[in-house]
């Protein structure tokens, strides 16, 4: 009977949140689901063409499902069509759209303050308080820090301003990228004021639903699940032990030498991104340098994003919530639910736009030019972000087609046998990891899994006969596990969208970012599990495993890091 009960929860989720049609292809198919983001991944390192490679993979989906009911030639023709339909989709999907729009107005602000001489002033200052390529990297990291709201404004704000800073220093534009890419997703998912909390928060609750608790506080779970983030916490801290050490290991260390040795930044494969920089946009000559061309419009950019959240997610409430909203507009409760509750697309191109029109005002007043060399400067800047557009559409694509195909459904059917109380949370977090690595999406994974872990979790736990506070936080450590495990997949994969911005943010050959930090992201993958999920499973409290987490990094760093000279 337990085993029936078992069973039932186990597969529960994938009932009710199912997808027919992905359903069938996963049975139907089976491990041939796994084509597409394979044939994806491993074009991109073979090939260094991100684009082909998505393109390529897009089409290995689309020509399968044809394959089982026309010919060769007819699949060939339907899935060439249905690829550029599934890019038509992405594009005309309002999310996507937003997020288009965000990408380009960020990129004609960005080309702005670099006109204005506003980049080049930030440098210098920063260059004075930078005394080394330590410094500039520490500096770098706490502006990822600071820019805590959303990971796709971190990948493109950070990066234009910080890379002067860090090539003056000959920090390779690979690290860069690096510190840029972990400092994204990693600080916006455990932020308990960002984009993301408003979706982690409804797959928590939904999940809950499930298992008929309708009546949970999501947000307090969330707050329960922040020691267990580990992988978050763990990369955060990595980076600053990378920096304030010197030490480097694996590809990042080859790419460091080289910086620091010939004073090149970037690698051979950087004419690639070279190609889509105009250098028209670079400051006027004898044009007065200041700190305040750049930092005034960043932060209209930031606190525009800031406000648009809430007054965007407030006009999306209703009845109690507004209510209560309304009776206290500063607080906590006000301040998670309209953040929760905005689209974060459309208020991010808001403020991009707000901060455009601020930009050409100072621009204008001070006479650095005229509007219309001021909106022509905006657009150009808007043309170095079309290839990132591209690999975006085509990532969107990829991940259309594995969501038709039942790539996801198919791992999750494989890996969620039963398992030992002890080992749940890591099997979740390696799962989650598989899965968003595949997908290149952990806003994805967390929809996928979450409905899965939490009934897996109140089964595993109630079968092994755990009193009612041990099993909540058993279940509370398998949430972390599946939040986490989604943002490690993501930061490792080539097709995920934030690795993609984090290169064309830090000027960087995506394939060699991928390439430089997959060691490091495995190594705080792996850290996650031995120091962290294991040992809490067992009982260990989470502030040991913390604890002996940064201690154990700090001495990985120094066993196998190589000091760079």
């Amino acid at each position: 009977m337990k085993r029936f009960i078992f069973t039932i929860f186990l597969f529960l989720p994938i009932l009710m949140f199912g997808n027919e049609l992905a359903d069938l292809n996963a049975q139907k198919f089976g491990i041939l689901t796994l084509i597409p983001p394979v044939v994806a991944i491993t074009l991109a390192f073979i090939t260094k063409d991100v684009i082909f490679s998505l393109f390529i993979g897009v089409f290995s989906g689309t020509f399968m499902m044809f394959i089982t009911q026309d010919n060769i030639f007819s699949a060939f023709i339907k899935g060439f069509v249905n690829v550029c339909n599934r890019m038509v989709h992405s594009m005309a999907d309002p999310w996507n759209a937003g997020i288009i729009l965000q990408v380009l107005a960020i990129g004609g602000v960005v080309a702005l303050i670099t006109r204005m001489g506003g980049t080049k002033a930030v440098a210098e200052w920063l260059a004075k308080k930078a005394k080394n390529h330590k410094s500039s990297q520490i500096s770098t990291w706490l502006m990822g820090l600071f820019v805590f709201f959303d990971d796709y404004a971190n990948a493109l704000i950070v990066g234009p301003v910080m890379r002067p800073v860090t090539d003056k220093f000959k920090v390779s534009r690979e690290k860069l990228a690096f510190i840029i890419d972990a400092t994204a997703a990693p600080i916006s998912g455990i932020a308990i004021i960002s984009t993301w909390i408003g979706y982690e928060l409804s797959v928590i609750k939904s999940s809950y639903e499930i298992i008929g608790m309708t009546d949970v506080n999501a947000f307090a779970i969330f707050l329960e699940t922040l020691p267990y983030r580990f992988y978050n916490i763990f990369m955060i801290i990595f980076v600053f032990a990378t920096a304030i050490t010197a030490r480097e290991f694996g590809p990042m260390y080859k790419a460091e030498i080289r910086a620091r040795t010939t004073g090149i930044t970037t690698s051979k494969n950087h004419i690639k991104m070279d190609d889509i920089e105009d250098k028209s946009i670079l400051p006027k000559a004898g044009v007065k340098l200041q700190t305040s061309n750049a930092i005034i419009p960043i932060l209209v950019l930031m606190f525009g994003a800031i406000l648009g959240f809430y007054l965007n997610g407030l006009g999306a409430l209703e009845g109690e919530i507004l209510e209560q909203v309304k009776a206290d507009p500063f607080s906590l409760f006000a301040l998670r639910e309209t953040f929760g509750n905005a689209d974060a697309s459309v208020v991010l191109f808001q403020a991009a736009l707000f901060a455009t029109v601020v930009a050409i005002f100072m621009g204008v007043y001070r006479k650095i030019f005229t509007i219309s060399e001021a909106i022509s400067v905006w657009v150009k800047g808007w043309k170095t972000m079309i290839i990132t557009i591209v690999i975006l559409l085509l990532a969107w694509s990829l991940s259309s087609i594995i969501k038709d195909l039942g790539t996801s459904r198919y791992l999750v059917g494989i890996l969620s046998d039963s398992v030992p109380l002890w080992v749940l949370p890591t099997t979740i977090f390696i799962l989650g990891s598989f899965i968003s690595f595949s997908t290149g999406t952990s806003y994805g994974t967390m929809g996928i899994l979450m409905p899965l872990a939490i009934p897996l979790a109140f089964a595993i736990g109630g079968y092994n006969g755990l009193t009612e506070h041990a099993l909540h936080s058993y279940m509370i450590i398998n949430i972390g596990s599946v939040l986490t495990g989604a943002i490690f997949g993501d930061h490792c994969s080539p097709i995920s969208d934030t690795t993609i911005l984090s290169s064309m943010g830090a000027g960087c050959n995506h394939i060699d970012h991928v390439s430089t930090q997959m060691p490091y992201a495995l190594l705080i993958g792996a850290i996650s599990i031995v120091i962290g999920y294991l040992p809490v499973s067992f009982g260990l409290p989470v502030v040991f495993s913390l604890a002996l987490g940064v201690i154990f990094i700090f001495i990985i760093l120094k066993i196998i890091g190589k000091k760079v000279e």
